[in-house]
Parts: C-alpha cells; structure tokens; sequence
C-alpha cells in the first residue's frame, strides 16, 4: 500500500491491562475511533506508544494486531527509535516482513550523534528496507536536530519521503517548503503548534490528543484545508489547553487520563511511569473536564473522510 501522506496520523497509545499485559480489547476500541473519525494512517511505538517499554515480542506482536485490525483501510507506521544501527535494520526488515506499510525513523537513541553519525543512520536503515519512512525531527526531546542541509542529503533516499516537524519553530514549515518544495510531505509533531504549522502548508498532522478526541482533530485539518479558517479556528481554540498536554515529560499519562475520560482508553501505564495522583491528577483532570463541558459540535461534514 503506497502511503498518501496527508490527514491526520494518530499517534496511537499502547494500552495495559493491570496486570501489565497489552490490553487489545482497549486498543482496537481507540483504533476504530479513529478510523472512524477519518485518521488516515497510524503510527505505532512512538513516544505516546511508550515504546522504550515495550519488548520486541510486544511491539512486533501489536503491529501484527493492528495491521490485523485496520484490515487495509489506511497506513499502520512503526516508529523506530533504536539505540544501533544494525537493531534499527532489523526492527525495519522485520516491520517489513510483517507488512507494515510505512516507517517513523528517529536519530539514535541515548548517544549525541553528530551529524554525519544521523545520517549514516538514517541512509543504512533506509538502505536496509523498501518502506517509505517519515524522519521525526525533534531536537527538543531527542537533542539531535535534522537540519536542512541533513535533508539535502536525505533526499538521495527515494523511501525517505516525510517528515515529523517538531522543532517547535513553525517558520521550519517555511523553510523545508522553500527549500525542497514538495520532495517532502511535512506534518506537523506539536499539538499546541498545529493549526499555526497547517496553515503555513503542512501536509499533515500527527497527534497526540487525538487519541482521546480524534473528531475534533480531523476536523480542525479538515476544515483548515477547505479554507473553513475561522470554523477551524474556534474548535482550536477551544481544543488549546488540551492541546497543551502533549508538550509535557508526563503526556502520556496525561493523554491517557484524557482517553478514559472521553470513553477511548485506559489509564494504565508500564513502570518506570506511574500513574496521575493527587494534586497532578486533579489539575489535569480540571484541563479535561473543563474542555468537555463546553465541548463544541463539530460543523457537518467536518470529520469520518
């Protein structure tokens, strides 16, 4: 399946039951919400995945789960975000094998790499497999910037075909635009940046809080595409201090607590995480609840295509 890189990519959260195991019943009832809503890939094993958690047996086993689940209807990604090289090229080749249709591709994990160091990663991955990739360049979690040049260079690699911008500089939508044209399709990696990165030509978006509210999400790419601005602009005004829960150490408790409290998911979360209490919890809930009780009704035709 080739991968229309456009719309909305959830960036989906793996689900625990108590006891520590994937929780699939929670996880394939999120996914069908999504799908539902009009998501038009899904991303797997990223940062909300909780993927430095997950064992490969976990992680190869819920991709085969979700390619299962999505039964062809959009794109299933899986992120990579491994320490080496040659564990980057095997979790690619066996991504493949599995038939995922697509790859997030982070710089290594837990070393400072430089420049050259990225790149010769990024190229033997992108060597390694026939799979369109999405760099995700976030320097402000990672530490590692891809840099524009470090693009120029990439573009020699026909499957490296998009990338997750998340510098938190939206004029870097710009730049890549005015620099490489349409040699890649940009989506937009920050929630509370969203709307701003769409509207200066970002391709797509993929999100966090989608997760627990994925109409409202598609609607507001929806309807910035079709130049419904000011229609996109009152739900993303509504949606902003939700939004704003993406950008913390702690989103993904965060985004859970959101999920159960839209009926999409569960709260649990694999140690060294721990789940929300006390005053933590309730602020967040307060943001959540909040946004609910004034939760706005979408325009018809906004969402679910």
């Amino acid at each position: 399946m080739a991968i229309k890189w456009t719309g909305v990519f959830p960036a989906v959260t793996t689900k625990f039951t108590a006891n520590d195991e994937l929780d699939f019943a929670a996880f394939d009832v999120n996914i069908e919400a999504q799908l539902e809503a009009g998501a038009k890939g899904i991303i797997l094993g990223g940062s909300l995945g909780e993927a430095s958690v997950l064992t490969d047996e976990e992680k190869f086993g819920l991709l085969s789960h979700t390619l299962d689940v999505v039964n062809g209807r959009v794109p299933v990604l899986l992120n990579i975000s491994e320490s080496t090289t040659k564990k980057g090229i095997e979790v690619a080749k066996k991504a493949e094998s599995l038939g995922a249709q697509g790859l997030m591709l982070l710089p290594p994990m837990r070393y400072n790499a430089s420049a050259d160091e990225t790149l010769a990663f990024f190229g033997a991955i992108a060597e390694a497999t026939s799979l369109p990739i999405m760099i995700y360049n976030n320097p402000v979690d990672y530490k590692i910037e891809v840099t524009l040049d470090m693009f120029e260079v990439l573009t020699k690699y026909p499957n490296v075909q998009a990338i997750k911008e998340s510098t938190r500089d939206v004029s870097n939508v710009t730049r890549l635009i005015n620099r490489f044209g349409d040699r890649f399709k940009i989506f937009t990696g920050v929630d509370p940046l969203a709307m701003e990165s769409i509207v200066m030509g970002a391709h797509g978006w993929v999100a966090g809080l989608v997760d627990a509210f994925p109409r409202e999400t598609v609607a507001i790419f929806n309807l910035i595409k079709e130049n419904r601005i000011p229609e996109a602009l009152t739900i993303y005004r509504w949606f902003l201090p939700v939004l704003e829960l993406d950008i913390h150490p702690k989103l993904v408790q965060y985004i859970k607590l959101a999920e159960v409290a839209t009926g999409l998911g569960t709260e649990a979360v694999r140690a060294p995480r721990l789940a929300l209490e006390g005053a933590e919890r309730e602020k967040v809930l307060k943001i959540i609840n909040d946004a609910l009780a004034v939760r706005p009704e979408l325009p018809a035709g906004s969402w679910g295509k």
